[in-house]
């Protein structure tokens, strides 16, 4: 073999491989269908593979002669030519078209959504003019919400929209929005618009005159039975009543006309399973009567309706506590200026405390107030309620005690005149507190206290062992300004403690629902007498909290124990 013989095989071998790829490739070519791929290619590219082969093997061994590459020559051009009938169908037929060149697995997803998309656009096609109409009726339902967040009579206005909308709707001559009062279990009119004969008993000292009747409508409230309105919403089923004077829970007023008893539709707004109010619309009598494609119109309106007012009542419930977050938040930061940063130091005496809100802001208040040299205040206070509305009465009640506990009036005077301070204030009608004033006489070793409502002064007798509360249940501050408080007087020696609380110290929960008490407080206090104050303060809190474990607390606790040294 020669040189150029050795080397001859080389392109006959890579015109094998090819061949060889090729032919798979044209296997998954026609499975997918990306192509058309005719038998007669796959006969072509096996030829070529096979000749190829044999003559690139026959040149390798050195066995090749003239008749190997006649073979070749031959072979190449049976595959060329059986080219030439599949190019002439190609040049010839019509082609199919392009959607059978892509896969199978496109053309079934593309089939799909073709398929979808069609049945999207008959639905649509199908639609009523009315049924679109009430969609977009909705769309306006929530852009007409966002009015309702931002003022304070939004929410009245967007319930009066609502109500015009669907009454314009289903042509009715009368519309009214009720919503429920779960407090109360009454059901009161919000939105009320046009002529309504009522269905419901009218007082006895109402006239009957449109304008009177009209307007004693637009601020009626009824209870959650023995009438249309609340009978409806317990039910939460909707009603068309179209013979109201064959319905016992209609009331015919009468004999004016315009009370005469049409048409009503009624229907209940619904968030879930819970009724929140009832929508009602009337035709007046004479007039063509409601029917089933005005209740349906207003039992779809209704339902967007309850559902835009729950979310409009839930952003603005979410708005109001914000606001008394901030509120509370404004309030604890002036409360934290007034009680005291730190206890003083008084000769003679230790003091323990505990101090210890829970939520925003607290409605105890405790101070100690070195006056004189025979008196040294100590003082103990239970407002009811919590907000800035507390802390003005808390700090009132600071302010006077500061300004005449300086005086030589007694425990009782002192009390009796913040009292009428406090009562005489026109913000204070709703808002009271407990107070225990005590006063200790270091020269006289004795304690003078007074009290107005429950908060309790307790003394522990060192020399008998003995503890019991010594103060008695008052009126209390801030309701009643003609009350008067008398004073108690205690003498006290060296190891004897007195002791001041709120009652949220002893009505602390377990997870049980059981309570601390008042028993248990002095037992703890009693046992462990010998104790320094602050000390004794720290093992009643950590007692406490022990016994409250994970239960949540809803109420403040405070705690003051004075040592006689």
């Amino acid at each position: 073999m020669t040189f150029n013989d050795s080397f001859a095989y080389i392109p006959i071998f890579a015109i094998a491989i090819v061949a060889l790829v090729l032919l798979p490739l044209l296997f998954i070519v026609r499975k997918r269908s990306t192509a058309r791929v005719s038998f007669i290619v796959f006969a072509a590219d096996l030829i070529l593979f096979v000749s190829s082969l044999i003559t690139g093997s026959r040149l390798l061994s050195g066995n090749a002669d003239g008749s190997a590459m006649v073979f070749y020559a031959v072979s190449i051009l049976i595959a060329l030519f059986l080219f030439i009938p599949y190019g002439y169908m190609l040049a010839t037929f019509e082609p199919k078209k392009i959607d059978v060149l892509v896969p199978h697995s496109y053309n079934e997803k593309a089939q799909k959504m073709a398929e979808q998309s069609q049945k999207a656009e008959e639905k649509s096609r199908d639609l009523s003019e009315n049924e679109l109409s009430l969609m977009d009726i909705n769309r306006d339902f929530m852009a007409q919400a966002a009015t309702a967040y931002t003022s304070d009579q939004g929410y009245n206005s967007f319930l009066n929209y609502i109500n015009k909308t669907i009454k314009d709707q289903i042509n009715a001559d009368g519309a009214a929005i009720l919503m429920v009062d779960d407090f109360e279990d009454l059901i009161s009119v919000k939105a009320f618009e046009g002529d309504f004969p009522p269905p419901y008993k009218l007082p006895s000292d109402l006239p009957h005159k449109p304008v009177r009747v009209s307007t004693s409508f637009k601020f009626a409230s009824f209870p959650l039975s023995d009438n249309i309105f609340g009978e409806i919403a317990k039910s939460g089923r909707a009603e068309l009543i179209t013979k109201p004077e064959m319905d016992d829970r209609i009331y015919q007023n009468g004999p004016e006309e315009f009370l005469e008893c049409g048409s009503y539709i009624i229907v209940p707004m619904k968030i879930q399973d819970t009724v929140i109010g009832v929508t009602a619309y009337a035709r007046k009598n004479g007039t063509e009567k409601f029917n089933e494609d005005h209740l349906k119109t207003a039992s779809t309106l209704t339902d967007f309706a309850a559902a835009t007012i729950q979310n409009v009542i839930a952003v603005k419930d979410i708005i109001e506590k914000s606001e008394m977050n901030k509120e509370s938040e404004i309030a604890g930061r002036i409360q934290d200026m007034l009680k005291p940063a730190k206890l003083p130091l008084v000769k003679g005496i230790q003091m323990g405390t505990v101090w210890n809100p829970s939520a925003g802001v607290c409605g105890d208040y405790y101070d100690v107030i070195v006056s004189r040299k025979d008196r040294v205040s100590f003082i103990m206070s239970d407002i009811a309620g919590k907000g800035i509305n507390s802390m003005t009465v808390m700090t009132m009640l600071r302010a006077m005690l500061h300004l005449v506990v300086n005086t030589t009036q007694s425990a009782g005077k002192i009390l009796t005149w913040v009292n009428k301070g406090i009562s005489s204030e026109s913000y204070s009608t709703d808002h009271f507190g407990s107070l225990a004033l005590i006063n200790y006489n270091p020269l006289t070793q004795s304690i003078e206290f007074a009290t107005g409502g429950v908060i309790p002064v307790c003394y522990y007798n060192s020399e008998t062992d003995e503890i019991k509360q010594i103060s008695q249940s008052t009126d209390p501050i801030g309701v009643e300004k003609t009350s008067e408080y008398k004073d108690f007087v205690q003498k006290v020696k060296s190891g004897d403690i007195i002791i001041t609380y709120t009652d949220g110290i002893v009505e602390a929960l377990n997870e049980d629902g059981q309570q601390f008490t008042a028993d248990a407080l002095l037992d703890l206090v009693k046992k462990n007498h010998a104790k320094p104050s602050k000390e004794l303060a720290n093992l009643v809190k950590a007692e406490v909290k022990k016994f409250s474990g994970n239960a949540d607390q809803h109420d403040d606790e405070s705690l003051l124990i004075i040592k006689i040294q």
